[in-house]
């Protein structure tokens, strides 16, 4: 079983739109017995609440679930649990790095380093482009998928 987590600043906008965007794909592709998806905050400030309703909105016009998602912090436990550990930016993966005293592993790296951007996720808590993000969620899923099954060979 390949484990993954996304991991952004509140757990509300990115990293669960990221994770309901790799789990409709990973069922769309037949594995989900084969790779786990969550989500995580670097902050505590969103404990327990459900993706912002942007996210949520934004997920729905493509018929993809945010069911039973609720925000969680990072915690060092994650570490071990986790085969590949995703910033959606650079600030996150830095924090991520010094959460879990890991300033090198490469199981730690940025979400859109797999793709051709290789830039951060703008966040749409500040922007208020959810479509951006969806679509950078999308295109960072679908590489990241690649990237494991790829692996798994």
């Amino acid at each position: 079983m390949i484990r993954v987590l996304f991991v952004c600043l509140g757990n509300i906008c990115r990293s669960p739109m990221a994770e309901a965007v790799m789990r409709d794909l990973i069922a769309k592709k037949g594995l989900t017995s084969d790779i786990k998806v969550d989500s995580a905050a670097t902050s505590s400030w969103h404990i327990g609440e459900a993706p912002h309703k942007g996210t949520q909105a934004k997920l729905k016009e493509f018929g993809i679930s945010t069911g039973g998602m609720k925000g969680r912090q990072l915690s060092a436990a994650d570490f071990e649990a986790f085969d590949y550990i995703v910033g959606m930016d650079s600030s996150n993966v830095r924090n991520i790095r010094d959460m879990l005293g890991q300033p090198d592993h490469p199981k730690i790296f940025r979400f859109l380093d797999l793709t051709p951007h290789r830039k951060d996720v703008p966040d749409p808590y500040y922007t208020g482009d959810f479509q951006e993000t969806y679509d950078l969620a999308v295109e960072g899923c679908e590489a990241l998928l690649n990237k494991i099954v790829f692996d798994l060979k």
